[in-house]
């Protein structure tokens, strides 16, 4: 056994696993991130990142990637008996608001995705270890690290180790937590990415033929001239047993429920079968070793909710890892991942089996909305931790102003030092933890922050100014609220003062009045475990 350890040993490289290995390779942790695929996986069936997990990979530097290899969700195109009936787009209400730069989710490969983000961490000097299967965990000497055996037979060590390796993760498996919930066998899909030459199937929507058979659905896949996604109902033997898909099994699905020549189907790779799982684990830590993404919690596809919750637990997960490693909190940090992440997969399970019901149902019913599935609630901005133990106070009457736990609204704003268009996640995003400050009153307090943490990544503090302030002595970092915007997000109003602090996860800690430092203070020594501001703070 090598005496070298690493800080945090990932198993799994999907998209859960590469956002936490980013996420803390950039905080300057020790990262390490393997794989037992001989090669980097390839699927397709997550089709791309929701409003919330745009916002992450915009922290995160890649969303700029993303948007370019990606396209805007398609309106669906709905058949019936091979003739076309209806047109649905989910998302053909949505607008931009303040609040938010991305108003609906991004089509894009998940494989592209999983490609965008290997590069960002190969910026930071990690590369995934492919071929590597863990088959041992054992807890080390003095409960310091965990040894970590792999299939050669090799042990290493790591401070931390997280399994974010799928639905039948050995880690998991490993450590004994159950994985209880129900498989629907009769609920079976297939799916695959296929080359299709159709002039007449626009690549402008995404096509949907149902009938009393089943279904068949192609959505073009972005930056591809020809390559489409594949799904639906499996072929069946005489016993009534899906078939595995393959090339020739698309084919004949196809012509069957759109009338059209199989022969237009020319490849297909990625092939996969899909049934509807709904599982969860009953914790997500034991030790040093805890579990994110499907290893945690698998749900219906509807929604198209999987990779994104496994994207928005890394997240969560990455900054506390961050904290800990970093000696600026205990140990006891890490439990509150589970405390808030456990209850957002049961809701999301919940959610999803709800949309896929009521797909089902439309897909039985003439005339049946099929973009029931996209709901704003699976944009994921709602999604917060009231109930959270990090969750502190709201000691501001505005009834308007957010809920510690609740997401950081974001606004748009101008930098107060060049006068050029930012936003508020531009100022939260890097990891570090923001103290926002509204109003004359607050810039006593922001001065300590800034005096007691420094320029270090820890915290940042924030001045947003409102257009009719002077700001010309403004201090590095600041804002000039030009329209408002920021200060009607926290329920600051007009000419108002207020203080608000953000977790490095754009989640409010506190909401305070300008005059009142010490919770700002209580709250900065919880996360961080530095010296509260002086007492001189008036």
């Amino acid at each position: 056994m090598t005496d070298a350890s690493t800080d945090v040993l990932i198993v799994g490289a999907g998209p859960t696993g590469l956002t936490l290995a980013l996420d803390l390779a950039r905080r300057g942790a020790a990262v390490r991130i393997v794989d037992k695929s001989p090669a980097h996986p390839r699927t397709s069936r997550a089709k791309g990142p929701n409003p919330r997990s745009l916002e992450i990979l915009a922290d995160l530097g890649v969303v700029d990637e993303v948007l370019a290899a990606g396209s805007a969700p398609l309106p669906m195109r709905v058949y019936r008996d091979h003739r076309p009936v209806a047109e649905t787009d989910p998302w053909a209400d949505a607008a931009p608001t303040p609040t938010t730069r991305f108003d609906r989710p991004w089509l894009i490969a998940q494989w592209r995705l999983e490609e965008i983000l290997r590069a960002r961490l190969a910026g930071h000097g990690v590369r995934v270890e492919l071929g590597r299967e863990v088959v041992g965990l054992a807890e080390g000497a003095g409960g310091h690290h965990v040894d970590v055996t792999f299939t050669e037979g090799r042990a290493e060590r790591a401070r931390y180790v997280v399994g974010c390796d799928g639905a039948h993760s050995p880690v998991r498996r490993l450590l004994g937590i159950t994985f209880d919930g129900t498989t629907a066998e009769d609920q079976v899909m297939v799916s695959g990415d296929v080359e299709l030459d159709h002039e007449d199937l626009g690549r402008d929507r995404w096509h949907q033929w149902f009938d009393e058979d089943g279904a068949v659905m192609l959505c073009p896949i972005p930056g591809t001239r020809t390559g489409w996604w594949f799904q639906a109902g499996p072929e069946r033997d005489a016993d009534g047993r899906p078939l595995a898909p393959t090339l020739d099994g698309f084919r004949r699905l196809f012509t069957r429920h759109t009338g059209l020549p199989g022969r237009h189907l020319t490849r297909a790779e990625l092939l996969s079968t899909y049934r509807v799982n709904v599982r969860m684990a009953d914790r997500y830590r034991m030790g040093r070793v805890l579990l994110a993404g499907d290893a945690a919690h698998v749900h219906a596809v509807a929604g198209g909710l999987g990779m994104n919750t496994g994207i928005q637990d890394a997240f969560n997960l990455g900054w506390k890892l961050g904290q800990v490693l970093a000696g600026q909190a205990d140990a006891g940090l890490l439990d509150t991942y589970e405390e808030e992440r456990l209850p957002v997969a049961a809701w999301t399970l919940d959610l999803t089996s709800d949309r896929l019901r009521a797909t089902l149902e439309a897909i039985r019913e003439p005339g049946g909305n099929l973009g029931s599935a996209m709901t704003p609630e699976t944009a994921g901005l709602g999604i917060g931790y009231r109930w959270s133990s990090l969750a502190g106070t709201k000691t501001t009457s505005a009834s308007s102003a957010p809920h510690p736990g609740d997401r950081a609204p974001d606004a748009p704003c101008r930098d107060a030092a060049t006068g050029e268009r930012t936003h508020l996640y531009g100022t939260f995003a890097s990891p570090h933890t923001t103290v926002l400050g509204f109003g004359p009153a607050s810039a006593a307090v922001l001065r300590e922050v800034a005096a007691t943490y420094g320029e270090g990544p820890g915290v940042r503090a924030c001045r947003a100014y409102a257009a009719h302030e002077d700001h010309g002595t403004a201090e590095p970092g600041s804002l000039i609220d030009d329209q408002g915007h920021a200060a009607a997000a926290y329920g600051i109003g007009a000419g108002g003062n207020g203080l608000v602090v953000i977790r490095p996860d754009h989640h409010v800690g506190i909401v305070a009045p300008a005059g009142d430092p010490g919770s700002v203070r209580e709250y900065l020594r919880r996360l961080h475990g530095a010296p509260g501001m002086v007492d001189a703070v008036r």
